[in-house]
């Protein structure tokens, strides 16, 4: 039987400091499947990059010394349409960590956590996962969504309705910040199934990713309670 090679992950450090910058390509690269193609210390720098490299996953610190990597957030998905961005920051702000989040982030990740975290979540948001704490989940995505959820979802409903039971526990439980292998566990299903009823969900939902597909669940009250 032939195995095919998969393609290692493409990623792109921003951040102001070098010594930052080398550190964490050390890190990434310490990993097998993870190559670093690229660097950037500001905004201008970054869209040069990341529009030449078209990586994977871009890792961006949200303080750039005298700008905010929020900043160049909608130019950076403009310039690589595919890449998922990851935002790697040392600043404890609830509100900007928020606004990244709407912008598109697909993770978040503290510097105060463990290094392994980092990978994991470049690991993760490439596969199309959301890294992100579910409380986090739960502040952001309900305050996105404000009166919203509240308001008459009748072009939705048959889009709704057309889900069968197990996806929309597997939608719940997606919600709640749950990773593929932990659906499997606590449904008593294979990753591979739950992966199977994500496609399925994806298309009845007209949604692209988990990203968009947990905006959509706590828009139209689909999230279910946390446990």
């Amino acid at each position: 039987m032939t195995t095919s090679v998969s393609q290692p992950i493409r990623v792109v450090i921003v951040d102001d400091h070098a010594v930052v910058r080398t550190g964490l390509r050390m890190l990434i690269e310490s990993r097998p499947g993870i190559i670093v193609v690229g660097e950037a210390s500001n905004g201008a720098e970054a869209l040069a990059v990341v529009a030449r490299t078209q990586p994977d996953i871009i890792v961006l610190d949200l303080d750039l010394g005298g700008e905010s990597g929020l900043d160049c957030f909608p130019e950076l998905r403009t310039a690589a349409s595919t890449a998922r961005v990851l935002v790697l920051t040392g600043v404890r702000a609830p509100e900007l960590h928020r606004q990244a989040i709407r912008l598109g982030s697909m993770g978040l990740v503290l510097k105060e956590q463990a290094a392994d975290v980092l990978l994991q979540a470049i690991e993760k948001v490439h596969a199309g996962e959301v890294w992100l704490e579910p409380a986090m989940i739960a502040s952001v995505l309900g305050e996105m969504t404000g009166t919203r959820a509240s308001q008459p979802l009748d072009p939705e409903a048959a889009k709704i309705a057309s889900l069968t039971e197990r996806e929309r526990e597997v939608v719940t439980l997606m919600s709640q910040g749950l990773r593929n292998r932990q659906i499997g566990e606590r449904l008593g299903i294979s990753e591979t199934t739950v992966r199977h009823h994500l496609t399925s969900i994806f298309a009845k939902l007209e949604v692209t990713d988990r990203l968009e597909l947990v905006i959509y669940t706590y828009r139209h009250g689909l999230a279910g309670p946390s446990h």
